[in-house]
């Protein structure tokens, strides 16, 4: 099956229509990873994916990462939903999942259940395209930094209460160091930043916080991004492992639900 696609943007982002029984076919979901790869993110409209078949589709994909009820977990936050939705307030900031592990998560699936009145939609950059653009005196610049990557940096710059209980669980995730630059087995390369980067190794504290921010708002820059504003039964899948993703604000008691499938890593950090 040719699957029916749209460029969402010239350098990121594609919309996918199919219907899910199509998706569950082991030879379309081939297409579907291939797509992903190649663009970043993939937009589903209004697809009303099940959990179950999320799941499933998922599995077709890549390897599902146990987590929440059956592979499926509750982006809300209502901590009677989510013990967890205080660190989600972190999500507001650009950020890349797993940057305190060795081997970040492939990607994941997200569909939306209940939506806020305000706030809430979901951004992409695209950070294989951002260094693939940036000028050749940055790449030689920034070729062999390394940068140290801290939860408890990027609760903080979240504004997150600091108490002795959130200190010791920021604390009891080690910091992890990791190339700047990050030259992926397929030959591309991508740059891995984000809210928890927390300072460039042996570099002046000023001078790293000001490299950290310029490489920020180079990759967020508008040409590198896709911003999607949500309806119910959307579903978006996105290559963690290039795309950076942050959700603009949204009430605390807004009652906005995302049921996400995580995809686990497939390649070390450089």
């Amino acid at each position: 099956m040719a699957l029916q696609t749209r460029k969402l943007t010239e350098t990121i982002g594609t919309e996918v229509i199919a219907p899910v029984e199509e998706l569950l076919k082991p030879e379309v979901a081939a297409q579907v990873r291939q797509i992903l790869v190649e663009r970043g993110v993939l937009l589903f409209p209004q697809l009303g994916i099940s959990d179950e078949d999320q799941v499933r589709l998922a599995s077709l994909i890549g390897t599902v990462r146990e987590e929440g009820e059956k592979g499926i977990f509750k982006i809300t936050l209502d901590n009677k939903a989510n013990a967890q939705a205080l660190y989600l307030k972190g999500s507001f900031n650009w950020h890349m999942d797993g940057t305190h592990d060795h081997v970040p998560v492939f990607g994941s699936l997200l569909t939306a259940r209940v939506l806020s009145k305000e706030g809430g939609d979901t951004l992409f950059a695209n950070s294989y395209a951002a260094y693939e653009a940036l000028p050749q005196a940055m790449k030689d610049r920034i070729a062999d930094l390394r940068v140290v990557h801290s939860f408890a940096y990027s609760m903080e710059q979240a504004g997150i209460e600091k108490t002795p209980e959130t200190e010791a669980h920021w604390n009891s995730i080690p910091d992890q160091t990791h190339a700047l630059v990050w030259p992926h087995k397929s030959g591309r390369k991508s740059l891995v930043i984000g809210c928890h980067a927390s300072h460039v190794v042996g570099m002046d504290p000023d001078e790293s916080a000001a490299l950290i921010a310029e490489l920020m708002d180079w990759v967020t820059q508008e040409r590198f991004t896709y911003r999607h504003k949500w309806t119910v039964g959307d579903m978006l899948i996105w290559d963690n492992t290039g795309v950076l993703h942050r959700a603009t604000p949204y009430a605390l008691g807004s009652g906005r639900m995302m049921h996400r499938t995580t995809l686990m890593g497939e390649e070390a950090f450089a």
